[in-house]
């Protein structure tokens, strides 16, 4: 917020204050406004007329609201940041809330409703005073001025966001929906909100990190697969052995005949290993018995009956 900043928002406080209290005291502004309306402008130059009922859209919130926030939110995507629309919802929000409130708290009627001349039709129920499309033209159209990178486009976007604007508050006197001091008040309602938007940066700031930091905590969140906890060995040991059947740790080791280790244990059971046998010891079979051929095996004669004596009795074995 530079000093020359300051200054022009206090001076526009200034004139704010001015025409308030210049149109509820029922000074010559309000005798201008009456003159202004009697003489009918759109009866003056009626050929401009179509034209006119088309160009006061660019006032209008919806429509200017909708074509900024499509350049806004390409921009914003395309620079990886939220500002560009934070200012515009920020602009939007105090141009609701200012504007607002003076209009409904003052509520002064339109032109083609007053039903005295020369008074200044306040707290009768409207809600005219101060103009919404010229403070709308204001906010919205300055705004791209106000968010542009450099410092020719900015003075190229000032000059033209004040034409719309001079052009739309001229146009709807013209029509006869506001007076000129409708007109003078949204002008100066919507510089006030141009000219305080950078003390609202720090604010849009943090706005701007809590939403970045909550997207990226949403995007954690759906990437992190679900993780289910493995069975603990000692468990599955236990239960294993509670039914019967044999422990993989165990048939693992490769240790037949060997006791299973109990449940609660961490490590496994010492085993005795039996001694080695070796080749000459061992009998070499084949799928039929011995590997020589049945002929060359010698016969064996049988033994001998042996005769026992089993207390008196004699048995033939």
């Amino acid at each position: 917020m530079s000093r020359t900043r300051v200054w022009l928002f206090w001076l526009t406080v200034a004139v704010y204050v001015a025409i308030v209290v210049g149109v509820l005291t029922t000074s010559k502004l309000v005798t201008l406004d009456w003159q202004v309306m009697l003489w009918r402008p759109y009866k003056q130059w009626p050929q401009i007329h179509a034209f006119l009922d088309y160009f006061v859209v660019l006032g209008q919130r919806g429509p200017t609201a909708v074509m900024v926030l499509a350049w806004l939110g390409w921009r914003s995507w395309r620079h990886r940041t939220l500002h560009p629309l934070l200012v515009l919802g920020s602009s939007l929000l105090l141009l609701n809330i200012t504007v607002g409130a003076v209009k409904y708290g003052l509520g002064r009627l339109g032109p083609h409703y007053a039903t005295t001349v020369g008074s200044a039709e306040m707290f009768a129920g409207g809600d005219i005073f101060p103009s919404g499309h010229t403070a709308n033209a204001v906010v919205t159209w300055g705004v791209l001025a106000y968010l542009a990178r450099t410092e020719r486009a900015r003075r190229i976007g000032s000059v033209i966001s004040a034409l719309l604007a001079l052009g739309v508050g001229a146009t709807t006197v013209y029509l006869g929906t506001h007076w000129v001091s409708d007109v003078l008040l949204g002008w100066a309602a919507g510089l006030l909100i141009l000219l305080a938007l950078p003390w609202f940066e720090p604010a849009m700031a943090r706005a701007e990190e809590a939403i970045s930091a909550g997207w990226e905590r949403m995007r954690h969140r759906s990437r992190v697969p679900q993780v289910v906890p493995a069975l603990q060995p000692a468990v599955t040991t236990a239960r294993t052995a509670q039914e019967g059947e044999p422990s993989r740790q165990t048939v693992g080791a490769g240790t037949r005949g060997a006791p299973a280790a109990p449940s609660g244990s961490t490590s496994a059971p010492h085993v005795p290993g039996r001694p080695p046998i070796g080749r000459h010891d061992r009998t070499p079979l084949t799928p039929g018995g011995s590997r020589r051929p049945p002929g060359d095996r010698p016969v064996r004669p049988a033994p001998p009956l042996v005769h026992q004596q089993v207390r008196g009795r004699g048995v033939a074995g």
